[in-house]
């Protein structure tokens, strides 16, 4: 569909153990843009050229062992920029932003936390601040922008499996939500809530420890897919595919994916 401009997201969990998997989606989906998190590669082991040979131009960031993120693009991305560009907060390899189609595409792997008293979860919401920052400065509401990724955030109860054990934990705290809600305040809107308000049992992801997680809906919802308001209001629809989960050595997380109708 020429006006359409699909977008998704993946959590991959070290991109080239899970390089097939991206290729067959792809293949099948056809999305205007991926972006990709945890993609575990270092920027000269990027696998581009598996890429490259499905027509897909690569945007990326990486580092060894941790952390990284892509933005696989059918068209050729204009200005590509890497980091926050802000002091402090790009040391890792966290965020990747290009436009496509005249979309600005903001690509995020937030950090995870750790845990609620380690100074890694005071760090994750230092790393909000300065992310809102990042959006004050280089772009307003009224931007066509959308924003994905691992936001490591479940942002309300029906995005865990069990909010009541759950709440208070890394991921799931009022601390990180707040930080969230800033965000969303600047001027962004959840697409796949405003397809799905109040649906529940609707995760990305789900921890291998926990024995068929994916067939007993034990999950959580923290990938994300957010726009301004002039492209949420294009929205066509935004689902999870859950198909990618149940394949043999999945990641943790599945895709989340949206179409929009623009010019």
């Amino acid at each position: 569909m020429k006006n359409r401009f699909r977008v998704a997201t993946f959590n991959a969990n070290s991109l080239r153990s899970r390089l097939e998997i991206v290729v067959g989606w792809l293949r099948h989906h056809e999305p205007d843009a991926l972006c990709v998190q945890e993609t575990r590669v270092m920027d000269a082991a990027f696998p581009h050229s598996a890429f490259d040979e499905l027509g897909y131009y690569s945007s990326f960031v990486g580092q060894k062992s941790f952390n990284g993120v892509a933005i696989l693009s059918r068209e050729e991305p204009e200005d590509v920029v890497i980091g926050l560009g802000i002091e402090g907060m790009d040391e890792e390899a966290r965020i990747v932003r290009t436009r496509i189609r005249g979309i600005e595409v903001v690509n995020t792997y937030v950090p995870q936390g750790t845990a609620v008293d380690s100074p890694r979860f005071e760090y994750k919401l230092n790393w909000l601040a300065a992310l809102k920052d990042y959006f004050e400065r280089d772009f307003t509401p009224d931007t066509p922008l959308v924003w994905v990724g691992d936001f490591n955030v479940a942002t309300q109860p029906i995005d865990v499996y069990d909010p009541q054990r759950l709440a208070g934990s890394v991921c799931f705290h009022p601390d990180e939500q707040k930080a969230l809600e800033r965000l969303m305040d600047w001027g962004f809107v959840d697409v796949f809530r405003q397809h799905h308000p109040g649906e529940e049992k609707l995760y990305s992801f789900f921890d291998y420890r926990i024995p068929n997680a994916v067939k007993r809906k034990l999950g959580w919802r923290i990938d994300h897919i957010w726009a301004t308001r002039p492209l949420a209001d294009k929205s066509l629809d935004c689902w999870i595919d859950l198909e990618p989960r149940l394949l043999e050595k999945p990641s943790d997380h599945t895709f989340v994916v949206a179409d929009f109708e623009i010019n």
